[in-house]
C-alpha cells in the first residue's frame, strides 16, 4: 500500500466518522482533533477503523505520533 493509499484510507475513516468534515478541511500537518472538532473519542473511532482496514494497531502512547494527516500516514507506512 502506498503512502497516498494510506492518506486515502485515513480521510475516508475521517469523513465516516465525521460527516460534517469536508475532505478539503483535513490539512496534512494540522492538528487533526482540533483543526476539525473532533473529540478524543471520534479520534479513536478513527483509529479503530483503520486498524480493522489495516491491521495495525496504535497504542495509546503512540496518539502524539499520528495526530496529523502526515503524521498518520507515516506510522502506518512504517508498520504495513
Amino acid at each position: 500500500m502506498t503512502k497516498e493509499e494510506i492518506k486515502r484510507a485515513i480521510i475516508e475513516q475521517i469523513l465516516a466518522v465525521a460527516p460534517d468534515v469536508e475532505e478539503e478541511d483535513i490539512e496534512p500537518d494540522a492538528n487533526l482533533q482540533r483543526s476539525l472538532e473532533i473529540d478524543s473519542f471520534d479520534f479513536l473511532k478513527v483509529l479503530t477503523g483503520l486498524n480493522r482496514a489495516m491491521g495495525v494497531e496504535v497504542p495509546e502512547s503512540d496518539y502524539g505520533k499520528v495526530d496529523t494527516l502526515e503524521k498518520m500516514a507515516e506510522y502506518f507506512a512504517q508498520r504495513l
